[in-house]
C-alpha cells in the first residue's frame, strides 16, 4: 500500500469517527386500541372500531449547543383521502403519517418543520374545551381553522418572561392558496390556570373562502375539579357564512384512576338559524398502560338542520 493511500485510508477513518460524535438516540414507542359503538346515521347497528400506530423519535445534541430531533410516525390509513398528505403513495393504507424535524436550544428557542401532520400556532389551540365531540361521525363538518399544510415551519420563542409561551408559523400555501401567518400565546403563571389565545390567516384562493381564524380557551383546575371553555370564531372575507363554536367541560376526578367529564359544544353559522348542539358524558378508568372509556354522546341540528342523533361508545387503548 502506497502513502497515498494510507493518507485517504486515514482520513476516511477520522471523518467516520468525527460522525460519531453526532449521532443521537432513536427510541420507538407505540399505541393501539380497540371499541365498539353504535352507528349515529339513519341505518343504526353497531361496528368495531380500532387504531395502532408506531412514533419513532431520535435526536442529539451538536457540538454548537443544537439540539436537532426528528420524529416519524407509521399509522395504518390515516391518510385516506388526505388533501395534504405527502404520502409516497396515494394508495389508502399507506402507512406513512406525520413526521417533522426540530431544532433547538436555550437561547435560540424551537424552530419546528413539519413535513406532514403540522399545526399553525392557532390551530395548535383550536381543540374545543371538551375535546371535538362534534368529531364522531355525526356528519357535522368541520369548523376551520387557520391554514395548516406540509412543510409548515412553527417557531417556539424562548421564554420572553416567567410562564408565557409564545409561537408563530408560517406556511408557504401551495397550489389553491397565499402564504400565511399565525401566532399562539399560552400563559399559565396562576397555579391551576392556563389561558391560551391564537390568531391565524385562511388563505385559500377560492371566492368567499379567505379570512381569519381567532381561538381564545382557558382551563382552571382546583382540587378534584378541571373547569375549561372555549371559543373559536372564523371571520370570512366577502360573503362567506362566518362560523362560531363555543364549548365548555367540567371533569372531576375521582381517583388518580377514575374520572368523569361532561362537555358541551355549539356551533353557529351566519347562514343557519339552527345551531348544531353536541354534549357528552364519558368516564375514564387507568391501570398500567391500559385505560378504559365509555361514553354517550347526543347532537342536535346536525347540518344546521332540525333533528337529533345520538351515539354511545366503548373503548380500550394501550400505550407501550
Amino acid at each position: 500500500m502506497n502513502k497515498f493511500k494510507k493518507i485517504g485510508l486515514t482520513a476516511l477513518a477520522g471523518s467516520l469517527v468525527a460522525t460519531t460524535a453526532y449521532a443521537g438516540s432513536v427510541s420507538v414507542s407505540g399505541g393501539a386500541s380497540m371499541g365498539v359503538k353504535n352507528n349515529a346515521g339513519t341505518d343504526g347497528g353497531k361496528s368495531w372500531t380500532m387504531g395502532n400506530q408506531l412514533t419513532f423519535t431520535g435526536g442529539g445534541e451538536l457540538d454548537n449547543g443544537l439540539n436537532v430531533s426528528i420524529s416519524f410516525v407509521l399509522d395504518q390509513g390515516d391518510n385516506v383521502n388526505s388533501a395534504t398528505s405527502n404520502s409516497t403513495t396515494t394508495q389508502g393504507g399507506a402507512p406513512f403519517d406525520s413526521h417533522s424535524i426540530t431544532v433547538s436550544s436555550d437561547s435560540l428557542g424551537s424552530l419546528n418543520m413539519a413535513g406532514e401532520g403540522g399545526s399553525s400556532a392557532q390551530s395548535a389551540l383550536d381543540t374545543t374545551a371538551a375535546g371535538d365531540i362534534w368529531d364522531n361521525g355525526f356528519g357535522i363538518s368541520s369548523p376551520a381553522s387557520s391554514d395548516t399544510a406540509s412543510g409548515m415551519l412553527l417557531y417556539t420563542l424562548p421564554s420572553v418572561m416567567d410562564d408565557l409561551s409564545a409561537q408563530v408559523s408560517y406556511s408557504a400555501g401551495g397550489t389553491g392558496k397565499e402564504s400565511s401567518t399565525a401566532i399562539g400565546l399560552t400563559y399559565t403563571g396562576v397555579e391551576g390556570l392556563s389561558v391560551s389565545y391564537g390568531t391565524g390567516e385562511l388563505s385559500t384562493k377560492t371566492a368567499n373562502a379567505s379570512g381569519d381564524a381567532t381561538t381564545m380557551k382557558a382551563s382552571y383546575a382546583m382540587g378534584s375539579f378541571t373547569a375549561a371553555i372555549s371559543n373559536t370564531e372564523v371571520d370570512y372575507d366577502g360573503t362567506g357564512n362566518d362560523d362560531e363554536v363555543d364549548s365548555f367541560k367540567l371533569s372531576y376526578t375521582i381517583t388518580d384512576d377514575l374520572s368523569v367529564t361532561y362537555g358541551e359544544e355549539t356551533h353557529e353559522t351566519s347562514g343557519s338559524s339552527i345551531d348544531e348542539e353536541v354534549e357528552s358524558i364519558s368516564a375514564s378508568y387507568t391501570t398500567g398502560g391500559m385505560t378504559v372509556t365509555a361514553a354517550q354522546i347526543d347532537a342536535s341540528g346536525v347540518d344546521h338542520s332540525a333533528g337529533d342523533k345520538e351515539r354511545w361508545k366503548l373503548g380500550v387503548s394501550f400505550a407501550f
